[in-house]
């Protein structure tokens, strides 16, 4: 379940005018070794907010980033780092772990308006963590793992 080595996880995706910030627990293995978010390509986040913006799906990480750019989305972690092996969010909350300095990205990026909150856990360790004067909104997991998604849930944030 756990190794004594902490990894890190993806730095924050986030531009100057950035209006509403993604939240994930930490990083898949997946996303990991490919250095950024929701790369396993059954996460229906891409999907999801390409849906939203009546677009293609963005398939290679600079179509990615271009398209979180061009809707002024930041993407991040509240853990930055973890002796988690594996990927289960079940196993995080065990693990040995760093929070993400959201106040000072929150500080350095004020055009930030919202915050949603990728999944249960993503959303109870930023309440644990943290006390922002934002909206914070909890949305389901888009992991490949959680079987009951509510696209609605999502769709009143965009």
């Amino acid at each position: 379940m756990e190794n004594k080595t902490k990894v890190a996880g993806i730095e924050p995706l986030v531009f100057e005018d950035s209006q509403i910030l993604i939240l994930g627990s930490f990083p898949s293995v997946k996303s990991r070794q490919n250095n950024f978010y929701y790369a396993n390509p059954r996460n229906k986040l891409w999907k999801l907010l390409a849906s939203f913006f009546n677009e293609e799906v963005p398939q290679s990480v600079e179509e990615k980033i271009d398209f979180c750019k061009r809707h002024k989305i930041a993407l991040w972690d509240v853990v930055t780092s973890s002796n988690l092996k594996g990927s289960s969010d079940v196993n995080l909350k065990k693990s040995n772990y760093d929070v993400a300095d959201i106040p000072g990205l929150l500080n350095t990026h004020p055009d930030i308006k919202v915050i949603l909150c990728n999944g249960k856990l993503a959303y109870n360790l930023f309440t644990k963590h943290f006390n922002v004067a934002l909206p914070v909104y909890y949305a389901p997991s888009t992991s490949p793992a959680n079987t009951r998604f509510d696209i609605d849930a999502w769709r009143k944030h965009f």
